[in-house]
């Protein structure tokens, strides 16, 4: 089993060999806490060279990196073939709970790799962070297909609401322990709404008379 994914290893952080070390890293954290999980242990557990992990990842921040890019791709997954019919309110909250619920079952252990990544002395994961927030707003537009050019007025409006919405999000998520994430699901319903009266008076606005409510953020 070893030596299979071993033979796995690629370039991409996405391969199941490295999905495999991710897992791994997460169960552990499962039991005793993200800052507790070190590299070699996760390397020991799955009988892997720490020489092969290291190829992959430089340290814990980089397996971290990898986990979030689960929520990118939970995004940007298939989409419904009506979902270009959608309001665009409603393609934006399909694709944003899709990033919350790919971490669900891990919420707790989630949140403790955001913690560590915003930790005072980790000044060299700030910027990152800050980067990989611009990212995930981008993503989001893209999967949720929304139709403002680069650049224009309307898509800074965009990024500058979809930034707000996400950060906001992500504070309520942190503590939802309710059933499917009731209690997030239902601030991201609010705020969107709230969003889309205020949205409709921004020059560039798109109206389909046959959709009004697709007029949204």
């Amino acid at each position: 089993m070893t030596m299979i994914a071993i033979q796995d290893s690629s370039d991409s952080k996405a391969s199941p060999f490295a999905d495999h070390i991710v897992d791994e890293a997460v169960r552990q954290a499962e039991e005793r806490g993200w800052q507790a999980v070190r590299l070699s242990e996760v390397a020991h557990s799955l009988e892997l060279p720490m020489s092969v992990v290291l190829e992959r990842f430089r340290d814990m921040d980089d397996v971290a990196n990898a986990w979030f890019q689960r929520g990118w791709r939970a995004m940007l997954a298939e989409k419904p073939n009506t979902f270009e019919d959608w309001p665009e309110r409603i393609r934006i909250e399909h694709c944003l709970l899709a990033w919350f619920d790919a971490f669900a079952a891990h919420r707790r252990v989630t949140v403790q790799m955001l913690r560590t990544k915003a930790h005072l002395p980790h000044l060299h994961t700030w910027v990152p962070m800050a980067f990989d927030l611009s990212r995930t707003v981008q993503w989001l537009r893209e999967a949720a297909r929304l139709e403002a050019r680069y650049g224009t007025r309307r898509a800074q409006v965009e990024e500058v609401a979809l930034t707000s919405l996400f950060v906001a999000t992500l504070a309520v998520w942190s503590c939802d322990s309710s059933a499917g994430q009731r209690r997030t699901r239902q601030f991201v319903e609010r705020r969107l709404k709230r969003g889309e009266s205020c949205m409709k008076w921004v020059p560039g606005m798109k109206r389909k008379a046959a959709s009004p409510a697709s007029a949204s953020l």
